[in-house]
């Protein structure tokens, strides 16, 4: 009960809205480099042997990793609820056609094997570059929307409207922005796949990883550059327009918001945040250097840094915005307006403490086991391989 009261209903709502943050790192992290070896699946394996080493260096991890997606999913849940159902209402297209995707991955990896027909084992390896490319594509259209504002209102009691049918909506979601903020995401996973393969496969799939993770990087780089510049100067912020009381009701209506200015203004208030976007450039551009020299293990790190780097910059920029509505801007959801209350979040911390550490040490126990490189003797050797 102390320390319920010590944290006080704004410091839990920051708390959160950190946790999110994390969480969505995490997903990029893990999951990320297994989209990102399944989007380059049809490219650095020639023959059947070396498409196998290259699933297996995710096939025995890949399901773990997903655990951070559902974590995701359920923390914005429980802790955002208006963000969950603003979201999956007006992005359920496209989310489904992101699961539709991911269902590829888990049939792929199960039935590929099957028959030992090639045309059989094509057409699954092409069903895992789908599984692959489209969500690391559509996660950052999504995100470059959550910049820009999306077309959703609220009415007076606080249910979302949407314009437009659902093909309309997918279709206004597929702007110049939000695709070049897909070109980032995709690109950068593409890397993160691509140091992964060079840290943990062996032979020709290694090297052809390395040569396509060298440009995937540097592509990274020049989109981020260029989608924050564009951010910076030609699409219009969002801001309070008076004072914001940090403990106040969970009702996007309750305080007047404006769009206007420029998201460049974050650096002014809170300079320290330029770390984030430094850290994402200097990653990927640092991975892209090691895989040109043949580097595996440094490459995965760096890769690792520049996605906590671009990830957090997005989320630094915005504070406290999450999602800005682009018509009604009023409406836009925050952290300090689109929360669960103040018991939710404790009891939902409390929760996470016990059990964040238990599945990072599982987490970790699982890849200590497993460490080491998959070649075509582990295939061989192996009767467990996919």
């Amino acid at each position: 009960m102390i320390l319920h009261e010590l944290l006080s209903y704004d410091t839990l709502r920051v708390i959160w809205w950190v946790l999110l943050g994390v969480l969505l790192i995490g997903v990029a992290l893990a999951d990320g480099f297994d989209m990102g070896v399944a989007a380059l699946l049809p490219f650095v394996g020639k023959t059947d042997e070396e498409r196998r080493i290259a699933i297996n260096t995710i096939g025995p991890v890949w399901e773990g990793n997903q655990v951070w997606l559902i974590l995701g999913g359920g923390a914005i849940f429980a802790a955002w609820p208006p963000l969950y159902a603003v979201s999956f209402s007006g992005f359920y297209l496209a989310m489904f056609l992101v699961l539709a995707a991911l269902i590829l991955r888990p049939v792929g990896f199960k039935y590929r094997n099957k028959r030992p027909d090639a045309a059989w084992r094509s057409r699954w390896d092409w069903a895992l570059f789908i599984g692959g490319g489209v969500p690391a594509l559509i996660f950052g259209v999504a995100v470059g929307n959550a910049l820009q504002g999306v077309p959703f209102g609220l009415t007076d009691t606080l249910v979302p409207v949407y314009e437009g049918n659902a093909i309309l909506k997918l279709l206004g979601l597929l702007n110049p922005f939000a695709l070049l903020a897909g070109v980032v995401s995709a690109a950068m996973l593409v890397t993160h796949g691509a140091a992964w393969l060079s840290f943990k496969a062996e032979g020709k799939v290694a090297g052809r990883a390395r040569s396509i993770g060298s440009v995937s990087g540097l592509v990274a780089v020049a989109a981020f550059v260029l989608a924050g510049l564009w951010l910076a100067y030609g699409i219009p912020a969002y801001h309070y327009a008076a004072e914001v009381p940090a403990n106040g009701p969970s009702n996007p209506l309750w305080l007047p918001m404006e769009r206007g200015g420029s998201w460049l203004e974050a650096y002014a208030v809170r300079p320290w945040i330029v770390v984030a976007p430094v850290m994402g450039i200097l990653g990927i551009a640092l991975a892209s250097l090691i895989l040109r020299k043949g580097g595996g293990g440094w490459a995965l790190l760096a890769s690792k840094l520049g996605i906590f780097g671009v990830i957090s910059t997005v989320g630094l920029t915005m504070f406290p915005f999450i999602l800005p509505s682009s018509v009604q801007p009023g409406a836009s959801l925050t952290v300090w307006n689109a929360s669960s209350s103040h018991q939710t979040l404790f009891i939902m911390l409390v929760c996470t403490v016990i059990f964040l550490p238990i599945v990072l040490a599982y987490t970790a126990w699982v890849y200590r086991v497993l460490w080491g490189k998959v070649g075509a003797e582990e295939l061989r050797s192996n009767p467990n391989a996919y």
